[in-house]
């Protein structure tokens, strides 16, 4: 399997299961429900795009997946501010998700190049 691979799906993944851990004893179910099911579509996606054979497709679960991060990012600022979260944890994870934002940024534009090259 490729995508296991790749730096951008190893941090995302790590990221959610940190995530994951940090909110295992929350008692509200709903935001629980949502930052765990976002943060899990980033990696999902990114396997699932990078697996896929269509350059197209490999594109758009790429793009999804940095949209589920951009999801992730806002829930943990809102969970920062509202007191589930601790600030240092989630600033920290904010960074590692802008990190992962520019990886998936530059492995679209590098797919999108190869294909044109074509």
């Amino acid at each position: 399997m490729k995508f296991q691979k790749l730096e951008v799906w190893q941090l995302s993944y790590q990221l959610s299961s940190s995530i994951y851990l940090a909110t295992k004893d929350l008692r509200d179910w709903g935001f629980k429900d949502q930052i765990t099911r976002s943060g899990l579509s980033v990696p999902s996606n990114i396997a699932e795009g990078i697996e896929r054979q269509g350059i197209k497709e490999q594109i758009q679960f790429l793009y999804i997946a940095k949209a589920s991060l951009a999801e992730r990012m806002t829930q943990l600022m809102i969970g920062r501010d509202i007191g589930y979260l601790d600030a240092s944890f989630v600033d920290e994870k904010l960074q590692i998700a802008e990190r992962i934002s520019g990886m998936l940024a530059g492995l679209i534009k590098s797919i999108k190049e190869r294909n044109s090259e074509r």
